[in-house]
C-alpha cells in the first residue's frame, strides 16, 4: 500500500462517521494480510483455519515457519502473538506484539494486543501506554478507552 493511501486511511480512522472508519479499518487489515502477496495471504488463511479449528500448535508452527522465511511480515508475527495470548503465554505474545509495532508502527491491533498482554501481566502503566498508542491511531475505539479506565483504576 502506498504512503498516500495509508495516510488517507489513517485520517479516515479519525472520521466521526462510523462507516468511513470501518471501511478504513478493513482496508488497513487487508493491506497487512496481503503484505507478502498471494502466498503470504494463503499462509495466513491456513493458519487462521488451524486456529479456528483449535489446532493451535499447527497454527503456531506454520506462523513460525513463515516468520523464519519472511521476518518482516508483521501480520505473521501478529497472528502468532494471538495464539500465544490465547494459550496464556503473555510474555511470548508481548514480544511478538513488540516485533509487530517495530515493523508497522500504525498496527493498532498489535498496540491493543500489547496493552492486553501488559494488563494480564499486571503491568498497568505499560498497558495504558500501549492502549494510548492504539487510541492515537484509532481514537474511536471504545474497547481501548474502557481498558485504559480499567487499568487506571487498578493502579490506585
Amino acid at each position: 500500500m502506498d504512503r498516500f493511501n495509508t495516510e488517507n486511511l489513517l485520517a479516515d480512522l479519525k472520521n466521526p462517521d462510523r462507516e468511513i472508519r470501518n471501511a478504513a479499518t478493513a482496508k488497513l487489515w487487508q493491506s497487512w494480510f496481503e503484505q507478502k502477496g498471494e502466498m503470504g495471504l494463503q499462509n495466513l488463511i491456513q493458519a487462521g483455519a488451524y486456529l479456528d479449528s483449535g489446532q493451535l500448535q499447527q497454527a503456531e508452527s506454520l506462523l513460525t515457519a513463515i516468520i523464519a522465511k519472511e521476518p518482516d511480515f508483521a501480520e505473521a508475527w501478529n497472528r502468532r502473538a494471538l495464539i500465544y495470548y490465547l494459550r496464556g503465554e503473555y510474555e511470548k505474545s508481548k514480544r511478538d506484539c513488540q516485533e509487530v509495532v517495530k515493523l508497522n508502527s500504525i498496527h493498532f491491533g498489535a498496540w491493543h494486543g500489547l496493552g492486553l498482554c501488559h494488563g494480564k501481566l499486571q503491568e498497568y502503566v505499560e498497558a495504558i501506554a500501549a492502549l494510548r498508542k492504539a487510541l492515537e491511531i484509532q481514537p474511536y475505539s471504545l474497547e481501548n478507552k474502557r481498558l485504559i479506565l480499567e487499568y487506571t483504576a487498578r493502579l490506585n
